[in-house]
């Protein structure tokens, strides 16, 4: 069996869909990911991962090829601290700070015959940042495939009011370990002793 790493950040965009028991092929950075991982997910977590995949960097020859048998979403806690935007902070330093209670003005960019696009920036800024050692596994059903709820920081009516909490904990999706029954490799066949 080998335990093949999914960066969420390389899977949020693209990369097809699969489920256990389908048949995949991943390119491999490394087969030897465990001091890149320690970090995120902890030592003792990271010593599992056999290879670290990836489809955004280049072309890769080392390949992990074959049917999978398990897949782990992997999530950390983290903590969102809310500060107050301000001028340096999250805006521009040349930017005025907006009267007590207003919002920051929209900005907007014109498009003609009274057509505009535009935002208006978020009182906040919200900086999260991960607790070590938090890493935690749920056995899913698949990689990239319809879910019910979303991951993601944006912020939920609660969090536009001032009476917000400045800081509170909540888990995020970092990525995926896939377990995956490769067929026996040509080399690993040829490296077994003989039995005559």
């Amino acid at each position: 069996m080998t335990r093949v790493w999914l960066a969420d950040w390389e899977w949020e965009c693209c990369g097809d869909p699969f489920a256990v028991g389908d048949d995949v092929d991943f390119g491999v950075v490394t087969r030897d990911p465990s001091s890149v991982l320690a970090e995120t997910l902890g030592a003792a977590l990271a010593a599992t991962v056999d290879a670290l995949e990836s489809h955004h960097e280049a072309e890769f020859t080392d390949r992990v090829r074959g049917r999978v048998r398990a897949v782990h979403r992997v999530t950390y806690e983290v903590i969102e601290r809310r500060t107050l935007r301000r001028p340096g902070h999250g805006a521009p330093p040349t930017a005025q700070m907006p009267a007590n209670g207003a919002e920051w003005p929209m900005a907007r960019h014109e498009l003609g015959n009274g057509v505009f696009v535009g935002s208006r920036p978020f009182r906040y800024v919200i900086e999260v940042v991960p607790v070590p050692g938090s890493a935690a596994l749920e056995t899913v059903f698949g990689v990239r495939l319809p879910a019910p709820s979303q991951d993601g920081f944006a912020p939920s009516a609660a969090d536009l009011t001032t009476d917000a909490p400045a800081e509170r904990s909540s888990r995020s999706h970092i990525g995926w370990l896939v377990d995956i029954e490769e067929p026996e490799r040509a080399e690993d066949r040829l490296s077994r002793p003989r039995s005559d």
